[in-house]
Order: structure tokens, then C-alpha cells, then sequence
């Protein structure tokens, strides 16, 4: 039986890369997406990459970001797959190596319990280029997952995980249900369950959360 499911959020539960709309905006879409792209292949490490990307946009305006975070496309099916998880007693979390503006701002569209992420530094109102948290590095995610199951006394046999990037491979790691979605080939290695199709419900009918 499922009690907790952990969700990644940029390309998973969002249509899309947080990151890679807030350089769009600025004018540096084109060199962050390059970057992007090969942390989520696995080409490059986590944490250089965020490091890298979150530069770019150093000067860039915080209410900028608070209205982009605030008007984000969210993938087809994520509030269903949330309600129903939750019918069924499921305890519902995000982990996103994105950052907290968006993810704190969906938990209440989306419905789900409880978010980490990360904090994009600001000064006078400006984004200093700096960026601290929850989701640093490759290994962030299996990390805080392993913790969370030790403090609500839930086994891996309990947990199913879905994302889709190289990031998410640590929580994997420790989940029986790992759920690669519009994935990298990377991920799909590591996963016992693939969904190619941009709808989340898909998954209510490959995985047996009851059982």
C-alpha cells in the first residue's frame, strides 16, 4: 500500500522548466536552457548547474519573478492525480530543485501537503545571482526522502516517486513505485514504471496504490 508519494515539480507536476521561463523573460533563455539540459541528462552535475543558471539572472526583478511563478502552466492531470492520491490516504510532497516561489504558490492550486525547494537570493528587490535551500544537489532528493519516511515511520515499500530528470534518480533509490513521467533516458533506466503521454492520471491506472 502507497503512503507517501513524492513528486518532482519543474516538467513533472508544471508544464515546463521554472528556471528556464524566468531567463526566457530576462533575455538569457537561450544560454540557460543549454545548461539545463544537460543537468536533466545527467551531463553535467546539479549543483554547478543550478549555480551556473541562477547567475545569470542575477539583477534580474523579484516581482518578476513572483508574477511568472504565480502564472505557471501545470501539467495535464496533476490536481486529479493529487486528489486522488489523497483520497486514498496518501500523503502528497514536492520536492523540486527549482525554488520555493513556485512550489509554495502551487501547493495551493495543486492541493499538495508539503514542499522543499530552494530560495533565490534577493537584495533591493533584485536577484543577487545567489540561491540557497532545500534541493542543492544531485543527491538532495533521496536525502530529504529517506529522512521524511525515518520521522513518519514510512518504509520504502510505502513510497512511490515521480519525476522525470537525472536529479530524481537519489528518491528512487528509495521508493518500491518509481514512476519516470515524459522522462529522460537517463531516469527511464531506474524506473519500473514509464508514462510518455503528457497526462499525470495515466498513472492511476499503471499503479495500484491500494496494494
Amino acid at each position: 500500500m502507497i503512503k507517501l508519494c513524492v513528486f518532482d515539480f519543474d516538467s513533472t507536476l508544471m508544464d515546463g522548466e521554472t528556471l528556464d521561463i524566468f531567463a526566457n523573460s530576462y533575455g538569457v533563455g537561450e544560454e540557460v536552457s543549454k545548461i539545463t539540459k544537460l543537468a536533466m541528462a545527467g551531463e553535467l552535475d546539479f549543483f554547478e548547474a543550478l549555480q551556473k543558471r541562477v547567475s545569470l539572472l542575477k539583477g534580474m526583478d523579484e516581482d518578476e519573478i513572483i508574477r511568472l511563478s504565480h502564472n505557471l502552466t501545470y501539467m495535464n492531470g496533476a490536481k486529479e492525480l493529487i486528489a486522488k492520491l489523497k483520497e486514498n490516504g496518501v500523503r502528497v510532497v514536492v520536492f523540486s530543485g527549482g525554488f520555493r516561489v513556485a512550489t509554495s504558490f502551487a501547493k495551493n492550486i495543486l492541493n499538495f501537503d508539503v514542499d522543499f525547494a530552494n530560495i533565490l537570493h534577493t537584495k533591493d528587490k533584485k536577484l543577487t545571482g545567489l540561491v540557497g535551500g532545500d534541493m542543492m544537489f544531485g543527491y538532495s532528493k533521496g536525502d530529504m526522502l529517506n529522512r521524511l519516511q525515518w520521522l513518519l515511520n514510512i518504509s520504502k515499500d510505502e513510497t512511490m516517486s515521480v519525476g522525470d530528470g537525472a536529479n530524481d534518480i537519489s528518491m528512487f533509490e528509495h521508493s518500491r513505485v518509481k514512476v519516470a513521467f515524459c522522462a529522460k533516458e537517463i531516469l527511464k533506466k531506474s524506473a519500473n514504471v514509464i508514462v510518455d503521454e503528457k497526462d499525470l492520471t495515466k498513472i492511476v491506472s499503471m499503479v495500484d496504490i491500494k496494494s
